[in-house]
């Protein structure tokens, strides 16, 4: 057992009896963590660092899974939330902060008429392509991206265990930046396709004018659009990436950085669209839970009267060109790239004639934990976090990649793997 990681390990061992994958969540599980090298459990975390069990200090780039938009512990959201709780967090009746918060967002975000709030980003979705099938009496579903854990969504991939095949059949996936494949879908489900949902952009930036394209294919076909921006809301501009790629949706789903890190998560549109909410049934008792409310409007004040998305882009596109460079100077262009935008980049591991991508993954993931810092492949950047941090973040990339460069050279990456290598939950993007 690894001394580092003693108390998380024996943990693990007791959670995962009560616990299946001793986790709530998949993406905080062992299956992207690896065992024997890795942190499971997390004792506190404040601004960019977060502290596990055994009291190890990391420098945080997972961030809650995207969720923590301005940093850990933020002092004056934290204070909002102190503030509402002393008037109660849960009523017998809607609380005004449902109004104010939708308001805000309507003020912010392109495609925003009206508001519904739900809880995971999942709750949204699935939300939105009820609205859909039911404003177009349409059910085939064309869907691009990671969209949740609903039937829906999670049909087109290999978790789709427990799920009718009549369901399956309904949801067809479509690759990002290929107009033709979405075009010859579109044909061949004609007059059956309900919506479009993708994620706006995620590993790669939209080639030309392909959202716009996309736009007008669906408005020529009668298909509802729907951008999921659970991830790029907040982070990319102030209305999302709707607002920086200037292509308005007819419904959207935010979530994640919303309310940094108390949970929330919005649907959006417009209102001949919205008020089909009346028709479908979209109902939660924590819907207009008051005290992620109350985050979320600090958290949109904060994002409208300070730098919060310059100073995340500045920080994020310096640590992409410094990791490319690394990368251009030790030839390990073979193994690794970087894509994606400056607040939500991507290492891609590449499969190769000599190592699949997993093995390098897992390899990396052992080495950076080693050095304090915790990752699971992608930089998901929020404001606390500075350029010391990119800096300290480039210096372990340096050590881990030259270590990883050595291992290949010498073909000895098997042998110097202290764990057993992952495998994926699936892959959507």
């Amino acid at each position: 057992m690894n001394k580092k990681f003693k108390k998380s390990q024996s943990f693990l061992e007791k959670a995962i009896k009560v616990i299946p994958l001793a986790s709530q969540t998949f993406s905080k599980s062992f299956v992207q963590y690896p065992v024997g090298v890795s942190p499971h459990f997390v004792k506190k975390a404040k601004g960019t660092y977060l502290w596990d069990i055994d009291n190890n200090k990391y420098l945080d780039l997972v961030n809650g899974l995207h969720c923590i938009s301005l940093g850990y512990s933020y002092k004056s959201v934290d204070d909002a939330v102190k503030n509402q709780m002393k008037n109660g967090n849960t009523f017998s009746l809607p609380h005004e902060l449902e109004f104010k918060v939708a308001s805000k967002l309507t003020k912010l975000i392109p495609s925003c008429d009206m508001v519904r709030f739900g809880k995971n980003g999942t709750d949204c979705t699935s939300a939105a392509i009820r609205i859909a099938r039911a404003y177009t009496n349409k059910d085939v579903i064309l869907s691009c991206g990671y969209h949740g854990w609903q039937d829906w969504s999670i049909a087109t991939t290999n978790r789709n265990l427990g799920i009718p095949k009549e369901v399956v059949n309904l949801t067809i996936s479509f690759p990002y930046n290929n107009l033709n494949y979405l075009d010859d879908l579109i044909k061949k489900y004609k007059n059956k396709i309900a919506a479009v949902v993708m994620e706006p952009m995620n590993k790669e930036y939209p080639i030309g004018n392909y959202l716009k394209e996309v736009k007008k294919l669906c408005k020529k076909n009668n298909i509802l659009l729907i951008f999921d921006e659970t991830i790029t809301g907040f982070r990319f501009s102030e209305g999302g990436a709707q607002e920086l790629f200037n292509v308005t949706p007819d419904i959207s789903t935010f979530g994640k950085g919303l309310a940094n890190g108390y949970p929330l998560s919005a649907i959006v549109g417009k209102r001949k669209i919205m008020k089909y909410m009346d028709k479908i049934f979209f109902s939660g008792t924590f819907g207009g839970e008051t005290l992620s409310l109350a985050a979320a409007d600090k958290v949109i004040d904060i994002i409208k009267h300070k730098p919060v998305i310059k100073k995340i882009y500045r920080n994020g596109d310096y640590l992409i060109k410094e990791v490319n460079k690394l990368i251009e100077n030790l030839s390990l262009g073979e193994f690794i790239s970087i894509t994606g935008h400056p607040s939500w980049s991507f290492l891609n591991f590449k499969r190769n004639n000599r190592y699949d991508e997993n093995l390098i993954k897992t390899f990396y993931l052992q080495e950076i934990f080693k050095r304090n810092l915790l990752c699971i492949g992608t930089h998901n950047l929020n404001y606390s976090f500075n350029k010391s941090d990119a800096d300290f973040t480039i210096k372990i990339y340096e050590q881990v990649f030259s270590k990883l460069k050595k291992n290949i050279d010498e073909k000895r990456l098997n042998y110097n793997l202290k764990t057993k290598k992952i495998t994926p939950i699936f892959k959507t993007r």
